[in-house]
């Protein structure tokens, strides 16, 4: 494309063929001079901006575009500086009537004949469906909060609804991180106790003497430096949830008075004299594996059949690595929020690296992973260097609780999520939330043999 150079009132004549061809294009398409002035303005970049051509040309691009990148990051200049193009970057401009919307650009160098710099040219197009298709897809697979692609969480999303409705004690096991508080909450916003407090508890994090009183209360006078009553926990979750984290982490001491608590719907502060019924519904949760401890003696069966009235068993995060794209997508959009930043995504080097990762942390790991990245990573996309190296090698460990290696795992994973899509590489892609091109390098690199069509 031949462009002339500006002149003092700023536009650059150019044919009436020209024009005609640029107006034929979907895409917005404008070229700059090496001042950074518009010197054409396609018909559809006037429609998507709301600016008329004979407005925009003359004036400098940041002015019309009013893109978040103008004056930081601006793209057009990165090529001009560096000669490289840039590709299909997602960033924000501001309309005429000032809606901010996001967009999609490529630049590229503008040149003459004998190939002398002239400015450069760029061209963008509306995604903002894209965005509200991703949102939708994002809002299909989320509930109350909690975010899933996978099957077994979907499933229980179904009857979530019915285990909430009923005033039954919920156990809720799963590996630390793997958000079973989140759960929890989502069980008392969904019941009819929702607009009754929530409570928590860590059954862990306190000795005997002190969660004792944490929980049933005390009265004046019942120990030295008991100077007044104080409620406990059953008290301030009255008509509604309890939420007793690590419930595992008991003594049998307490195992034998939360057993008479939920046996005979009465509780009595330290220092009382008469019990006080209360009307609570338990939610407990642990990330042992109870029936181990009721064998081994450390936990009172009655007390473990008295709580898993309704068992929830939550997967650890590497058994459900079809959900990491869309818990990434979750935190860049929290933490931008959070920090005022606008990055945009998860380059491909750094989801392979996330995608590779046993996650022995789970969710939590993963949030922290993200939150670290953004302290590196200042625009654009979080590439494999903000990541922590030791997620680049931990690849490499035995992971699986099974005995098997990572590599094995990963295996085991992707060939059950071929098998339950029929072995449709496109479709099993999208159900995982990955490009197709990866999915394939995955399946080479991890030696998959799939079934003769």
């Amino acid at each position: 494309m031949k462009a002339g150079k500006a002149g003092p009132s700023g536009p650059v004549n150019r044919s009436d063929g020209q024009n005609i061809i640029l107006d034929s294009i979907a895409d917005g398409v404008f070229t700059v001079d090496r001042d950074w002035r518009i010197t054409s303005f396609n018909r559809a970049a006037e429609t998507i901006t709301g600016v008329l051509r004979g407005e925009a040309v003359g004036q400098l691009c940041k002015d019309v575009l009013k893109a978040d990148i103008c004056e930081k990051n601006c793209c057009l200049r990165t090529t001009m500086k560096t000669g490289e193009p840039i590709i299909n970057k997602k960033i924000r401009i501001i309309d005429a009537r000032g809606r901010k919307f996001p967009v999609s650009i490529s630049t590229a160098l503008l040149r003459d004949a004998k190939g002398r710099l002239l400015g450069a040219v760029e061209t963008f197009r509306d995604i903002s469906v894209e965005e509200d298709l991703r949102k939708a897809i994002a809002s299909k697979y989320s509930f109350e909060d909690i975010l899933s692609r996978n099957r077994r969480l979907l499933q229980l999303f179904d009857i979530l609804p019915d285990v909430a409705a009923g005033g039954s004690t919920v156990l809720i096991e799963g590996e630390s991180g793997t958000g079973k508080e989140l759960f929890a909450r989502a069980i008392h916003n969904l019941s009819p106790r929702k607009k009754q407090p929530f409570v928590a508890v860590n059954c862990g994090a306190l000795p005997d003497t002190l969660l004792e009183s944490e929980l049933f209360g005390y009265k004046a006078g019942a120990f030295t430096d008991a100077k007044k009553d104080k409620p406990g926990r059953f008290s301030l979750a009255e008509n509604g949830t309890l939420f007793l984290d690590e419930i595992g982490e008991l003594t049998m001491a307490l195992q034998v008075k939360l057993l008479r608590v939920l046996q005979e719907k009465t509780y009595e502060p330290l220092g009382a004299t008469k019990s006080v019924e209360h009307h609570v519904r338990i939610i407990a949760a642990t990330n042992k594996n109870l029936e181990d401890l009721v064998r081994q003696g450390r936990f009172r069966e009655d007390l473990y059949y008295r709580i898993n009235v309704f068992l929830i068993s939550l997967p650890p995060l590497r058994e459900r690595m079809e959900d990491i794209p869309l818990l990434v997508d979750s935190f860049i959009r929290r933490f931008n929020a959070l920090q005022k930043k606008d990055i945009e995504g998860v380059a491909a080097d750094a989801m392979s690296v996330l995608m590779d990762y046993a996650w022995p942390g789970n969710i939590r790991e993963l949030a922290n992973v993200i939150e670290r990245a953004f302290i590196l990573c200042k625009s654009g996309l979080i590439e494999k260097k903000h990541l922590p190296e030791s997620l680049w090698t931990a690849a490499a460990a035995p992971a699986d609780s099974r005995g098997l290696s990572l590599r094995e795992a990963q295996a085991a994973f992707l060939t059950d999520a071929l098998r339950e899509n029929g072995w449709n590489r496109l479709q099993t892609a999208r159900r995982l939330g990955v490009h197709k091109s990866t999915l394939y390098r995955r399946i080479k690199a991890l030696g998959i043999v799939l079934p003769d069509r």
